[in-house]
């Protein structure tokens, strides 16, 4: 504390004595009067000499002041002129008014008059965009810039050495992954020890060079798995190379006469090694779920990217898991009061005949079944299916609306999700929220958005078609259901559909499925019947086709007309038909659906994987089959968007 404030604080006490002081002495004088004027002699010299103190303290005070203020505002002129910072004050007009010699030495030309844009032209863009602090780049340094927009004054802080700091702490960061060879036990069954020993020892001589060109550590903890530690920087150049480790270990073994590839699951971007080992099995268990031969990297932030996918899911050579998957789900139904089961919104054939497949399954173990249906949401394909059963009277009473499906919703219930494994698919989104137990039945790959804490999830992407899955999980049911034409005709119907007519996709199992079908009367001129189309929607589809053209590599390209809307399943007909047409490996439909939005229908013989480039516009489906619904773009600009995809593609981007 300065003296002349403890002179201060003493002063106080003075006055107060002396106040005392007078109280006394004037009681004195009362009594003694010559002792009296004596004592207020005292006072009266004391006074003096406490006025002179507090004369002297008050000058005290003006000059700490004066002086405190002085050196105030020379170190403010100080630190303005000398301080490594940059300031920049400028006018309404983003005019630049005056500069610091910080800031002028950096810029070395003279900005006074000038649009602050002279600085940078990011500047005025993270001005209005960034708000009060964000970061610049000028020559080979990186400046915090803080906006004082009130002051109309920038403070340009360098923080190349943080940014650097920060950049090396990035890429040092920890990485895990997962390492499984898909097909290994399938490949090697029955094959000589020798050969799966050459094999093995192939694949392991591809991962060990491949770790050490990219300075990773690799350890083998099972015949068919491998762990991989590395850093943030390996992954970005991991990335870079689009994990070319994929396409040489399948095209290595090829040349053996087997299909072997590999799944790696990644987890980055934290710091637990825990919760990094977590993250690498759940990204691997993505992966596998989209058919393997793919990279999945998950970050810390739930955020997925996809390296691979370029071979079609290799069906599995046991029913081992579709006899253990029909069992469970006897299981669940018998532990339920009833089941209510709900496909995809707008749903296609296969959507509802393996919700018809459910159904039997749920009335084989005595349990009252439902399928949801919106009759206002209903695919065009299908209205001659729902015609016919409608007719059928004893399964369309099984048919409910949304709204009839929560009445009947009980604690008890149990929900089986088919077609489908997104939450945002579902005909009905709310009902999935009214039920502890949930089964998902699907033969997509899997994506990152998915129903999660279900009880059950039996997702073949290798499978034609949700009702070839559910065809098996129905002959692996003990009370062995007997099914009527239409039911059986439904479910043929959907893996007809799915499979072109049996020419895509299609596995032995498939025919296993629909030869079991047709043994339970299956009526495949009724499949004709119910598949058969109107002439008008026959010849808006050669319109369509018509106004293709091929783009690059084999891709065809056809856009609708503007103010002219399709249905989705025109324009998915429309890239099948395209995808018959000579020196044509991939399709691509766009057009208008009747709700505004802008639909992209893709179709591949498998050369080029669509999956991926409607992936890369917020869609999703299988390598050879798969679309996209974008919102708030014209026609136009979809088609410009869809090419840079697909030259994404082409460039290596195959993520």
């Amino acid at each position: 504390m300065p003296n002349f404030l403890m002179k201060r604080w003493h002063g106080y006490h003075v006055v107060a004595l002396l106040g005392i002081a007078i109280l006394f002495t004037g009681i004195l004088t009362y009594y003694q009067w010559q002792i009296g004027l004596v004592g207020f002699l005292g006072i009266a010299i004391v006074f003096i000499f406490v006025l002179r103190a507090r004369i002297q303290f008050e000058k005290d005070l003006t000059d700490y002041v004066s002086t405190l203020s002085y050196r105030v505002n020379k170190a403010g002129e100080e630190a303005v002129m000398k301080l490594p910072i940059g300031m920049v004050l400028y006018n309404e007009a983003g005019i630049i008014q005056w500069v610091n010699p910080y800031m002028s030495a950096l810029l070395a030309d003279d900005v006074l008059g000038e649009n602050v844009d002279i600085i940078s032209e990011d500047l005025p863009v993270l001005m209005e965009d960034e708000g009060k602090e964000f970061l610049l780049t000028l020559g080979e340094r990186k400046y915090r810039v803080v906006n004082e927009s009130n002051e109309r004054l920038l403070y340009f802080f360098n923080a190349t050495e943080e940014q650097e700091i920060k950049e090396l702490f990035e890429r040092d960061k920890t990485v895990i992954g997962l390492i499984y060879l898909d097909n290994y036990d399938e490949v090697t069954q029955g094959m000589e020890d020798q050969l799966r020993s050459k094999l093995l020892t192939h694949v392991t001589n591809v991962l060990n060079s491949w770790a050490k060109d990219q300075d990773i550590f690799l350890r083998r903890i099972a015949s068919d798995r491998f762990i991989a530690i590395f850093n943030e920087e390996a992954l970005y150049n991991l990335e870079e190379d689009r994990f070319t480790l994929l396409d040489e270990v399948r095209e290595g073994t090829a040349q053996e006469k087997v299909a072997l590839t590999l799944s790696i699951g990644v987890g980055s971007g934290h710091s637990s090694l825990r919760e990094l080992g977590a993250l690498a099995q759940s990204s691997l268990d993505l992966a596998l779920g989209r058919g393997g031969d793919q990279v999945a990297i998950k970050q810390s932030d739930g955020k997925v990217r996809f390296y691979g996918g370029k071979s079609n899911a290799m069906e599995k050579r046991t029913r081992v898991r579709a006899r253990v998957i029909s069992h469970a789900i006897r299981d669940f139904v018998k532990e339920s009061d009833r089941v209510i089961i709900m496909g995809h919104k707008n749903p296609d054939m296969d959507s509802i005949g393996a919700a018809i497949g459910m159904l039997k399954i749920a009335q084989v173990n005595n349990k009252d079944a439902f399928i949801v249906l919106d009759p206002d949401n209903v695919n065009q394909s299908v209205h001659k299916l729902l015609e016919a059963i409608q007719d059928h009277d004893d399964l369309w009473a099984h048919f409910i609306t949304p709204e009839e499906a929560r009445e009947e919703m009980t604690d008890e219930t149990l929900m089986v999700v088919v077609d489908t494994h997104k939450p945002s698919l579902c005909i009905d989104t709310k009902l999935l929220d009214r039920v502890e137990r949930i089964i998902v039945i699907d033969h997509h790959r899997r994506g990152e958005e998915f129903i999660e804490e279900a009880v059950l999830v039996y997702m073949e992407p290798y499978a034609s078609s949700t009702a070839e899955l559910v065809t098996e999980l129905l002959e692996y049911q003990p009370n062995h259901p007997n099914l009527d034409v239409l039911e059986a005709t439904a479910l043929l119907s959907g893996i007809i559909i799915d499979t072109k007519s049996f020419a895509i996709r299609t596995g032995s199992r498939t025919f296993d499925a629909a030869s079991y079908l047709k043994s339970q009367g299956a009526d495949t001129t009724l499949v004709q019947k119910l598949m058969k189309e109107d002439l008008d929607q026959y010849v808006k589809r050669a319109n369509l086709v018509e106004r293709a053209y091929i783009y690059t590599a084999g891709t065809a390209i056809a856009r609708g007309e503007e103010n002219q809307t399709y249905n989705q399943v025109l324009i998915a007909q429309a890239a099948d038909t395209l995808l018959t047409m000579n020196n044509v490996v991939a399709s691509f439909v766009i057009s208008e659906l009747e709700d505004g939005r802008v639909s992209i229908s893709a179709r591949s013989l498998g050369e080029i994987n669509v999956q991926v480039i409607m992936e890369n516009m917020h869609g999703g489906g299988h390598l050879t089959n798969a679309a996209t619904q974008i919102s708030g773009m014209s026609l136009e600009e979809a088609e410009d968007l869809l090419k840079e995809k697909i030259d994404d593609y082409f460039k290596g981007g195959q993520s």
